[in-house]
């Protein structure tokens, strides 16, 4: 094609991006602030600029035109011309190449030179100046896509909350190393579908994966200069477009869309860590790849007094501006597009405070929270805020409203100062244990609001956890300097390997009590990936840029072998939890019913429920949690009663054994033991009991959990 053979028709104003109607493309743009846009179509290597085609239609900020003679895989980008003036907020530079924010496929990779930036780098006024160097050779570039797919009889698992476990996976990391799958699938989408990787997920028993951010992302320029890339993907660009990096094929929407179907069919949903706080353009010195050139007005939050500058509520230069219609918009676009065309179950959104802020202020009754809410599709998957962001008044834990559940930063924090031998914290380790009501009740949300997690992508994986004191991130080339500085970890006594078996021996205990807690508290549980296997980073606790054996899971053989011990101990309590509704109740404890029932009761070693005074001991590391099956409360699905068993959690942060009395329910004199972090494999030979009228002894820095049977017993359990 070129400009004068090209075929042009008015078109329409929406839907915005590239449109493939089975005749011809729609293209739509939207620029409030634009001059004039120019439909750049390339050949299909993209390498050489084959036509420029002036958007001549425009309706309200939207410019358009349908070009009846193009088809799918065709490559495009846009230049856009309007006014300089930074100081105003306007950084429109025709010289350089953009992409379409609704691209749902982009091919290339940015190949990083000044030309990428919208000022002379190192010229006068720096950011002021103006660079008139053609970006297009080193862009990548937007490709039409036909979204047609069978996809059979495919349909959402729609696990309840109450049921879901959430396994946080890197796509590429999960299986680069997996022997069972073929080569060529490594660290794929297909791969992630491979029947081995597919398997070992139902024996682990998760019923959700949570994908780090597999929506088209940047490796920054300076990473690039240090051989590094942006592993974990939170720099992104493209929120319509798959990464193309994570495919097999070059057809990553396809493959995308295969990998969901198979994962459907084997009853695992997936979520997707999205990341709609900002973007990879960084600051006023960042480049001008997408949104800055398309209209950095309307897209960021300026400085109201210096729209020069970016407001950065995020740590990575700019945010986006969700108090736009037209922000707000794009959002609630590619959300639908994910769920309605690609299928997937849910997301989590990275720093989503800062998507409720109003013109600064954090407003959970904001315009993002209000389009979500009132959206019929939106409304109806999974939503998981991390809440918080790095502006003021960020720190939004327990406050997002009805129908989002949480990261909860205060379970994570508790479980582990408490596990590391923290005193005075048993008050708050209850509120944890049982679904957080304190944080999530007032506004009549459930446990479920609750995303219980111990370890995640960022921060120590639970092996590093309880082996390092300090993080130990040289590899990432900044003197040790970034990361969290305040990890409330402990290294049992040595910091990083050792030889020592005590030492080796109470880090295995430690893992085991973290996973138990864990597992069988109210909420949902996430897991992260390789943490029932041993995943180590070598004590870094911000591997995003560390695209190599550090962050990849390591599946040897030898490996797995030393740690199957903890991969059966998680598979054990993954049953437990699934087998026995008490770990998995709808509603908060009430402590007693209206008749007369008590679902809860704490004790102390004497076996006498904990008083007010005792809540409060500035040295106090061992409760008991009772949890009566005759107090459950709940139905199933189908509004049948619940029953279950008694069960009674055991739990001793002290360094010295500590024997509890057990309360006797009713005339039965043997407990089942369940679970004993202290014992070898975290569990004693099958059948064991002991009698309630002997104290049991809880080693020093281990958790048990004690069963008696009231209902008939199923297998396995």
């Amino acid at each position: 094609m070129n400009k004068s053979t090209t075929t042009v028709w008015p078109g329409r104003p929406y839907p915005l991006g590239a449109t493939w109607d089975g005749e011809g493309v729609n293209f739509a743009l939207f620029s409030q602030h634009a001059e004039q846009v120019v439909l750049c179509l390339f050949d299909a290597k993209g390498k050489h600029e084959v036509a420029q085609i002036p958007l001549r239609e425009r309706t309200g900020g939207v410019w358009h035109a349908y070009l009846p003679e193009a088809r799918p895989d065709l490559l495009y980008g846009y230049r856009v011309h309007g006014p300089y003036r930074p100081e105003e907020g306007y950084r429109f530079n025709a010289h350089k190449l953009l992409l379409d924010p609704y691209a749902k496929s982009i091919v290339g990779q940015i190949h990083w030179s000044d030309a990428q930036f919208g000022y002379r780098i190192g010229g006068r006024g720096e950011d002021l100046s103006f660079n008139t160097r053609n970006s297009a050779p080193g862009m990548p570039k937007c490709q039409v896509v036909d979204t047609a797919f069978m996809w059979g009889d495919d349909r959402p698992p729609r696990v309840p909350w109450h049921d879901t476990l959430i396994y946080e996976l890197h796509v590429r990391g999960f299986t680069l190393r997996h022997p069972d799958v073929p080569v060529h699938l490594r660290g794929t989408y297909a791969g992630l579908a491979c029947g081995p990787v597919v398997d070992y997920l139902k024996a682990l028993g998760v019923t959700a994966v949570e994908l780090l951010p597999i929506q088209y992302f940047v490796d920054e320029r300076h990473l690039l200069d240090r051989g590094l890339r942006n592993y974990w993907g939170y720099s992104p660009l493209g929120y319509f477009a798959p990464d193309p990096r994570y495919a097999s094929t070059d057809h990553p929407v396809n493959e995308f869309k295969s990998m969901v179907r198979t994962l459907h069919s084997a009853g695992i949903e997936v979520i997707l860590d999205v990341v709609y706080n900002h973007t990879a353009e960084g600051n006023q010195l960042g480049p001008t790849l997408c949104f800055r050139g398309l209209d950095n007005a309307t897209y960021y939050r300026l400085a109201p007094d210096h729209p020069r500058y970016t407001m950065d509520y995020t740590g990575c230069g700019n945010t986006l501006n969700t108090a736009e219609p037209q922000v707000l918009q794009l959002i609630a676009d590619s959300l639908r597009y994910w769920v309605t065309e690609m299928h997937v179950d849910g997301f989590r959104f990275d720093l989503a405070a800062a998507l409720a802020r109003g013109q600064q202020a954090v407003e959970q009754a904001g315009a993002f929270m209000a389009i979500v809410q009132q959206d019929p599709v939106l409304s109806q998957v999974k939503l998981i805020a991390e809440p918080w962001d790095v502006g003021e008044g960020g720190y939004q834990v327990g406050r997002f409203p009805p129908g989002w559940s949480e990261w909860n930063g205060k379970y994570r924090d508790v479980v582990r100062d408490y596990w590391r031998g923290e005193g005075g914290l048993i008050g708050e380790l209850a509120y944890r244990l049982t679904g957080s009501a304190d944080l999530y009740e007032h506004n009549g949300r459930r446990p479920c609001a609750s995303i219980n997690f111990i370890t995640a992508h960022d921060g120590f994986t639970l092996y590093d956890l309880v082996s390092y004191n300090e993080r130990h991130n040289e590899a990432n080339g900044e003197d040790n300097r970034d990361g969290e500085s305040h990890n409330r970890s402990w290294n049992c006594g040595v910091e990083g390997d050792t030889g020592d078996p005590k030492i080796l021996a109470l880090r295995l205990r430690q893992r085991r009590n973290l996973l138990a807690t864990l597992l069988l508290s109210q909420g949902v549980p996430m897991l992260l990936a390789g943490d029932e296997i041993g995943r180590t980073q070598r004590g870094n606790n911000n591997a995003y840029c560390q695209d190599n054996a550090l962050s990849w899971l390591d599946w040897d053989i030898a490996w797995l072998q030393e740690n199957r011990e903890l991969l059966a101990f998680t598979q054990r309590l993954v049953q437990i939890r699934r087998q026995h509704p008490t770990f998995r109740r709808r509603h908060f404890f009430r402590g007693i019913h209206g008749d007369g029932v008590r679902d809860v009761l704490w004790c102390n070693p004497d076996g006498c429920e904990i008083n007010d005074e005792e809540w409060t001991h500035d040295y106090a590391r061992c409760l008991g949690l009772y949890l009566p099956g005759a107090g459950l409360q709940e139905r199933d699905e189908r509004g049948h009663p619940l029953v279950d068993d008694d069960f009674l959690l055991l739990c001793n942060a002290h360094h010295e054994e500590i024997s509890f009395v057990l309360p006797v329910p009713g005339d039965e004199t043997l407990f089942d033991v369940v679970l004993d972090t202290a014992l070898p494999q975290g569990q004693p030979t099958e059948g064991f009991q002991h009698p309630s009228e002997d104290p049991y002894p809880v080693q020093g820095r281990s958790l048990v959990l004690l069963r008696h049977r009231r209902v008939a017993s199923q297998p396995g359990t």
